[in-house]
This record gives C-alpha cells, sequence and structure tokens, in this order.
C-alpha cells in the first residue's frame, strides 16, 4: 500500500540537519552537496546498520526537497508549510512504502508508478522512500526497475535498507549509494542523556553495548537490563569479597536471569566493561570508565590488582563469549568463568 504516514518510533525522526550531520558527518555532506550544486540525483540508497539515522535522514532530504524557504539554499527551514506536512505525514506528493506483511509486493510498486504519472499536486516534483527495500518480491523488483530505467527529472527515490546485498546488483546500478556508519558511543551516550534525559551512568553503559539509537532507549527503560547491571555488580563484588559465594550466585541469580544466549552473552559483556574499567583507571584514564558510579569501588580495586591480572581475566571473559557460541553448557561454562576469574 501507499500512504504517507509519521512514523511512530522511539525515536524522535524530527531532527535538524544539525544533529543529523552529527550522526552521519559523510553522508550528509553528500547530500549537502547534491543540493548545492543542483545534482539531486533521481534515486539513492540509503544502507546500514539498524538505527543509524536512515529514516530520520530520509525525511530531512524530502523537507530539504520540498521546502519553500531552504536555508543558504539547502537545509530544510522546519517552519515552512512543507516541513510541517511533512512532519505530520501530509504532504501530497510524498509517498512511503513498506512492506506489506513480510514484502513488497508488485501491486504497491504499480501503484507507486500510477501515482507517480500523474502531475504533482503542489509542483512537478515527487519524492517516494520505500523502507525495508531489500523486501521486495522478484515482481516488485523488476517493476522498480523499470520506473528506475526511465526516471522522471523531478522524481527522487530513496530505497532504505539494512541488507544491500539482497537487492538486485541492476537496481543497485541504478541508484547512488549512501553508507551508513554505526554510530560512536559518543553519539549515543549524548543522545540519551540530552534529548532522552537518561542518568549519565547508565547512558555510559548502555552505550557501550548498542550503537542503535531506538536501541539504546529501550535499554535504558528496561526493567530487565537494570537488573542485568545489578546482577553483574553482584557476581564483581562476590568474586573479590566473598569469592566462595560466587558459584552460589551463578546457580541463584545469573543463570535465572540470563536464560537465553543472547541474554548471557550481554551478562558477560558488561561484566567485561567492570575490567576494562579497571585498565582504564590504571593508566590513568578515568575519562573512559563506564560504570562512573562504581568509580570510588573500582580506583580501590585498581590499586589491590596488577595490569597483567586484569589483562588475564578480561582474556577469560572474551574465551568465555567464544565458547557460548559453540553451544555449550551455560552452567557449565560459567562456572569454568569464576573459577578463572578467581584463580586470575
Amino acid at each position: 500500500m501507499i500512504y504517507t504516514s509519521k512514523v511512530e518510533s522511539v525515536i524522535d525522526v524530527q531532527k535538524t540537519w544539525e544533529e543529523l550531520y552529527q550522526q552521519q558527518p559523510i553522508v550528509m555532506k553528500m547530500i549537502e552537496n547534491s543540493f548545492r550544486k543542483k545534482r539531486v540525483a533521481h534515486a539513492y540508497i540509503l544502507e546500514g546498520a539498524k538505527g543509524t539515522g536512515k529514516k530520520a535522514i530520509s525525511l530531512s532530504f524530502a523537507k530539504a526537497y520540498f521546502c519553500l524557504e531552504p536555508e543558504d539554499g539547502i537545509r530544510p527551514c522546519l517552519m515552512c508549510n512543507n516541513c510541517r506536512r511533512i512532519d505530520s505525514g501530509n504532504h501530497p506528493d510524498l509517498h512511503l512504502i513498506e512492506p506489506d506483511g513480510l514484502s513488497i509486493k508488485k501491486g504497491q510498486i504499480q501503484e507507486l508508478q500510477e501515482e507517480f504519472s500523474k502531475t504533482g499536486v503542489e509542483s512537478n516534483r515527487k519524492l517516494y522512500i520505500i523502507e525495508h527495500a531489500d523486501r521486495m518480491t522478484t515482481n516488485a523488483a523488476n517493476s522498480l526497475l523499470k520506473f528506475l530505467e526511465e526516471p522522471n527529472s523531478q522524481t527522487v527515490a530513496l530505497l532504505i535498507t539494512e541488507q544491500v546485498h539482497r537487492m538486485l546488483d541492476t537496481i543497485q546500478s541504478r541508484c547512488q549509494s549512501l553508507s551508513f556508519k554505526p554510530l560512536s558511543a559518543n553519539i549515543v551516550k549524548n543522545y540519551l542523556i540530552k534529548e532522552k534525559a537518561v542518568s549519565g551512568g547508565l547512558a555510559s553503559i548502555v552505550s557501550q553495548v548498542t550503537n542503535d539509537l531506538d536501541e539504546a532507549y529501550q535499554m535504558s527503560q528496561d526493567e530487565w537490563f537494570g537488573q542485568s547491571r545489578a546482577i553483574v555488580l553482584q557476581l564483581n563484588e562476590v568474586l573479590n569479597t566473598r569469592p566462595v559465594d560466587a558459584l552460589f550466585l551463578i546457580q541463584d541469580k545469573w543463570l535465572p536471569h540470563f536464560k537465553e544466549k543472547a541474554q548471557l552473552d550481554l551478562g558477560l559483556s558488561l561484566l567485561l566493561l567492570l575490567y576494562r574499567d579497571l585498565i582504564q583507571i590504571q593508566i590513568g584514564d578515568e575519562d573512559n570508565v563506564v560504570y562512573t558510579d562504581q568509580i570510588d569501588v573500582l580506583r580501590q580495586r585498581a590499586l589491590q590488582t596488577s595490569s597483567s591480572r586484569v589483562s588475564q581475566q578480561i582474556a577469560f571473559i572474551l574465551e568465555a563469549k567464544k565458547r557460548l557460541n559453540t553451544n555449550m553448557n551455560p552452567h557449565l561454562l560459567m562456572e569454568q568463568l569464576v573459577l578463572k576469574l578467581q584463580e586470575g
């Protein structure tokens, strides 16, 4: 189906040009140059991992394309009638296609072609966004290919995908590719703190385990993740103060909480970050400590152990994460890890 719709998401897609520039400077520079030189291509593929800003940038592109009063002739003003209608999902010449069920079907592309054969409601300009473009059926992809082969000079296509390798080579060859890089931990951390009012300590940890803004915010609000952090801290305390109780804690709290393989891997990642914090403190780089609310305890612990021992313990955790992928019994894996961490 074809419709104009404001996307409901944890992430606010109404970001300013400057905010998007900070997240994806290379992509935004390429887009800006296209508008400045008046060489906007007829089709773009926005490809990259989930949560890297592809949807937000596609909407910002649309605003720049339709804006009535662009700043410097490029950046959308965000205030004109066109910019506001794009935010509300009511611009008649902007169309969004997303999977109908599991795939994008030929009928959806044909409906798009029929729509675009008409004169633009506001002007001759038209723009369409296809989300999850890799999910087009073969017939839909071939139908789109014909559309791309005979482009209208004022029609722009934005194809969004997380798996560009699944798209037809012939479609890729007719589009300009914009590759989105994974977001840095600092960008994720600052986003959570400044835009979502997440505490600095929690934001620091979350930003180390995901570079997906949407997932990061959900994780920061997830009670299960908060409990995960508490259990990891408790295990670390027991290992350092009451090592004889460590195996009991694994049986009583760790394994019942981290039930799935992905959950156990996350738990090991959170534990790994604690040991890496010790290294950061030992080398005098406290600015990069993740468990900021544990800094006093970590400082004391860093004085009581050697960097070589901490490095060995980090190696043990990395080995456990690797063995987890071999379908090793989780109970046995954690028991062996605890014993190794105790031995140091």
